[in-house]
């Protein structure tokens, strides 16, 4: 069968999940990629009680949806990153409490374990008859304290680089191991600010964790496109380690001149980027060669919408999207299609 395709609710946070769900169900999608932000799910929630967990699974279920994934990026990216005044808007009080910051990395740090226990208990209280023998996902994004060096000057060395990936491996390998404890896979999503933002720094993530067996990637082509980085190489590259995918697009090689790739300080949707997102099927990622390239490699999770494009309504544009990927993907072959030349098959 073909892969579920679902929505990630990171971008429509502003609205209640009872009014998202049946929208989501409107716009033709299989299921929600549920962030922990909005009311969309609450880690603590969900820890404290039983019945919160089976509530999310009915308000799904009534909509006819599903789930494959929950995604905790905006508690990730503290665990690493330099602190700063932007962290506190996105971060929950109790989490940024006195703004100190390796007070927040610390306590970003055991939210995320939190996270892994309650994706857990959710994923185990998933309703009979809607069947699902994936793994149990937690997408999300782990900060950087390097990415402020990203072009090295002041001239920076390897070894300065090295105890940002090796920060990194002391801050995520305790974590990693409550997701293992939790029988729950971590999936980064390869982005600028993360440890992890091309095929390079990717392939020195996971040695910096040792090949954590928890550790592995969401495929997004869209932060790869632009960067110049080839996005099919890298499902390529680490195909059993892509424990999710997002379908999002973007466009680079625009612009007026005026701005690079850095982005100049600008907004998105000015005319003047070189790059910006776009709704899927409207920028320059080549969706059948990734169609392709996750089938070769064996990835049947679901296919995410990841929906931004500063010039679109998201409605129109997502519903839009949903039916773009559904168009677009097909369920691998059982069968060599040469196999009836053989007269033993005939």
């Amino acid at each position: 069968m073909s892969r579920p395709v679902t929505l990630f609710t990171g971008q429509w946070a502003d609205l209640p999940l009872e009014k998202l769900a049946p929208l989501a169900s409107e716009m033709g999608y299989d299921g929600l990629e549920l962030a922990c932000w909005g009311d969309h799910f609450d880690v603590d929630a969900a820890l404290a009680d039983d019945s919160y967990v089976h509530a999310k699974w009915k308000l799904l279920a009534d909509h006819g949806l599903s789930c494959y994934a929950i995604s905790n990026h905006l508690m990730g990216q503290a665990v690493c990153d330099l602190i700063d005044e932007r962290h506190q808007a996105i971060l929950p009080p109790d989490v940024w409490g006195d703004g100190d910051p390796e007070g927040v990395r610390q306590r970003a740090a055991a939210k995320m374990i939190d996270t892994a226990k309650a994706a857990r208990k959710f994923f185990d209280a998933r309703p009979e008859g809607d069947e699902w023998d994936g793994p149990t996902v937690v997408n999300g994004f782990t900060g950087s304290s390097i990415w402020h060096t990203i072009y090295a000057f002041p001239p920076t060395s390897q070894a300065f680089w090295e105890k940002g990936f090796q920060d990194f491996a002391n801050r995520w390998l305790p974590i990693l191991d409550a997701f293992d404890a939790a029988d729950v896979n971590f999936a980064l999503e390869v982005h600028p600010t993360e440890i992890a933002f091309d095929i390079a720094t990717a392939k020195r993530a996971l040695e910096a964790v040792g090949n954590h067996k928890r550790f592995g990637f969401n495929f997004d082509p869209s932060h790869l496109g632009y960067q110049g980085v080839d996005y099919v190489k890298f499902i390529r590259e680490f195909g059993s380690r892509i424990f999710h995918s997002h379908v999002k697009d973007a466009w680079w090689n625009r612009g007026d001149g005026t701005i690079g790739v850095f982005g100049g300080h600008t907004d998105f949707g000015d005319y003047r980027r070189v790059w910006d997102f776009r709704s899927p099927g409207h920028g320059d990622v080549d969706f059948e060669e990734v169609i392709v390239a996750l089938g070769d490699v064996g990835y049947q999770g679901p296919l995410s919408v990841e929906w931004e494009d500063a010039r679109m309504d998201r409605v129109h544009g997502a519903t839009e999207a949903a039916a773009f990927v559904r168009d677009l993907d097909f369920p691998p072959s059982n069968i060599a299609f040469d196999a009836a030349f053989d007269k033993s098959k005939q």
